[in-house]
């Protein structure tokens, strides 16, 4: 260990490294691996503890020992002493406030076992960067300043490293050296943290006094400082920490398949990573969705083949029978499969400074399956301060609530707190392809097991062969003003006089009847269209031409409807009117209510337009007559069998 003044006289980084790289790689090669994290309020000395850690494991080199001194004298927060936390604290910005703002990944090595260490920030608006951190990791050690005791952001934390299912925690009481190493003052804060712990679901924890700078109980326990300690240091506590692995290996077998490995017509094999369980050459499996049953006929890897593989192991498998498989599918135990479906409750940490669009698509991707997904109306929102639940219509960014959601169809899963493999998703904005949320799924809602598609005998192409006629979505967006229902009624009368089956739905008469609960909020807008392009779809499943003449602001929305679709069924007319002709034109007297603050949330003055970026067609209505414009676009869609 070193001595109380922060370093060894003579530091030496382990000679194998510079001696046999490959020698030192193989020492470290069969080693277990733990994850952690390091968490707490802002300045409690997370990035510190982890530099002490690097330094008494022996993992920096003599330059960049040299660069530290010079860089501690500065820009460190130490005087003259060496200030750990410039090892991790790597941004420009994180050196000059003396804070951690990304995450910081580090790794580090004893005679026992390998480490990853995930340095996350402290503060508030970070608190994405800190579950992004915490996905991955196996135990969490949570500092305290001695000084300071439980804080707002400990609590948070704390909650988070629950919430995402990490059942080793570790209550790191830093900076004992300035409080005169007084076990009073640890024992105080072991008990409120132990009480708050077990208000949230907290099951246990190790308190462990230390001081990151001066190094007490880091390595060696128990320090000369605090002979009153009579645990382990916590470096040898960290050696002793069970592996998640260890235990996945227990439960039933799950590989998410990622691929299909076919080099040549006698090779069909499964690639993937063993998420739990064990499995065996002869084992019999199910492959989820389909339900279809086979055996394992061998295990290949890199290597060669294998008798069996565990949790952990990324493998090939061959089955006995030629089965529909492919990524996405999860190849499971065949007497303890998952379960399936497309509706669940769930908790969702959101990440994205838009704030969440309830009814909006996103992409969800849970294991290897990326399917369409929309979020309901949260239940509530969890205030993690305080555990109060609270009343919410949508989340912002770092916020935390329960909602619903719905996938367009369904997929494999099993609750996050038996699986993070198949319980944990992110979303991601289908526009941007920007992560906008993390979540945990809790369970199937029953009325998504109860709720069955019927199969009918008429298919949607005998109803369109039936009507001489292929079905059709002709989708015209624009502003209010711009013509859409004028442009839409030519185009319909068009076809009628064609012989063509078809039906108009407007947005005004929509919200006479089948909307007329809805108002004009982002959420109410979003709702309404995804009304009309299940109605859409229902109709052009019957046959029929349909024909819409809606605003649909959103690019997300129209992308929505086009994928309720089968491909090249969906045709965006774009209505290309500049919002001064639309205002200039005012026929309904719309815009000069917006812009005097009586009509709210109005398209173009107080709430966005979002152009299609590639629509099958456009019409400019400053340059074309709505005749011209619907002769135009009959020509686009012609012939329409």
């Amino acid at each position: 260990m070193a001595d109380s003044s922060g370093t060894d006289p003579i530091y030496k980084t382990d000679a194998l490294i510079g001696e046999d790289i490959d020698a030192y790689l193989a020492q470290h090669q069969h080693k277990q691996l733990l994850r952690f994290i390091t968490c707490g309020s802002v300045d409690d000395g997370k990035s510190t503890l982890i530099g002490r850690l690097l330094y008494d494991s022996k993992m920096i080199f003599e330059d960049q020992l040299a660069a530290l001194e010079a860089d501690s004298k500065k820009s460190g927060t130490q005087g003259q002493e060496i200030d750990f936390a410039l090892l991790v604290d790597g941004l420009a910005a994180e050196r000059e406030q003396g804070i951690t703002i990304d995450v910081a990944y580090r790794f580090f090595a004893t005679e026992k076992r390998k480490f990853i260490v995930a340095d996350t920030p402290g503060h508030e608006q970070y608190t994405r960067n800190m579950v992004t951190g915490a996905s991955t990791a196996d135990a969490a050690v949570i500092l305290v300043d001695a000084r300071k005791g439980v804080l707002v952001q400990t609590r948070r934390h704390s909650y988070l490293a629950h919430l995402l299912g990490i059942k080793n925690l570790v209550l790191a009481v830093n900076k004992m050296d300035l409080v005169d190493y007084s076990q009073d003052i640890f024992d105080r804060i072991a008990k409120e943290y132990g009480e708050f712990a077990a208000e949230i679901g907290i099951e246990s924890f190790t308190a462990i006094p230390i001081s990151g700078f001066k190094g007490d109980n880091i390595t060696d326990a128990p320090s000369a400082n605090m002979p009153w300690y009579n645990g382990r240091a916590l470096i040898a506590h960290l050696e002793n920490i069970e592996i998640a692995t260890n235990s996945a290996q227990e439960k039933p077998f799950r590989m998410p398949v990622q691929w299909v490995n076919r080099p040549n017509l006698d090779f069909r094999g499964f690639a993937g990573l063993i998420s739990a369980g064990i499995v065996k050459k002869g084992d019999p499996v199910r492959i989820v969705p389909s339900g279809k049953n086979s055996i394992v006929k061998s295990i290949v890897t890199l290597d060669g083949e294998l008798d069996e593989a565990v949790a952990g192991q990324s493998v090939t498998i061959l089955l006995e029978d030629e089965v529909d498989c492919s990524r996405g599918d999860v190849i499971a135990a065949a007497g303890d499969p998952p379960e399936i479906s497309d509706q669940f409750e769930s908790t969702i940490v959101w990440m994205s400074d838009e704030a969440l669009k309830p009814g909006r698509g996103y992409w969800l991707k849970l294991a290897t399956q990326t399917v369409s997904v929309s979020v309901q109306e949260p239940k509530y929102e969890i205030n993690v301060n305080t555990m109060e639940h609270l009343a919410a219509k949508t989340l912002e960014l770092n916020a935390i609530g329960v909602a619903e959601v719905h996938t367009d169809k369904p997929i494999v899963f099993e609750s996050y707190a038996d699986s993070r493999a198949l319980g944990g998703f992110i979303l991601v904005d289908k526009i941007t392809n920007a992560t906008v949320a993390a979540g945990m799924l809790h369970f199937s809602l029953r009325r998504a097991a109860n709720v069955h598609w019927q199969a009918t005998t008429i298919t949607r192409e005998e109803h369109g062969l039936l009507k001489n006629q292929t079905p059709r979505v002709l989708w015209f967006t624009g502003l209010s003003g711009s013509g859409k229902s004028t442009i839409a009624n030519e185009v319909e009368k068009s076809l009628n006089l064609m012989n063509r089956h078809t039906f108009l739905l407007d947005g005004d008469n929509v919200r006479h009847g089948l909307n007329k609960d809805l108002g004009f909020t982002e959420a109410d807008r979003i709702e309404n269209i995804r009304r009309v392009g299940e109605v859409a779809k229902l109709m052009t499943d019957a046959g029929l031409i349909v024909l819409t003449a809606f605003i649909s602001p959103f690019r997300a929305e129209r992308q929505m409807v086009r994928e309720m679709l089968p491909e090249a069924e969906f045709i965006e007319i774009f209505v290309d009117t500049p919002l001064e002709v639309a205002e200039e034109r005012d026929v309904k007297g719309l815009y000069k209510k917006a812009r005097s603050g009586q009509l709210k949330n109005f398209t173009g003055i107080d709430s966005p337009y979002e152009p299609p970026e590639s629509p099958e067609i456009r019409v400019n209505t400053v340059e074309m007559t709505p005749a011209e414009a619907a002769e135009h676009i009959i020509r686009q869609i012609m012939p329409l069998k």
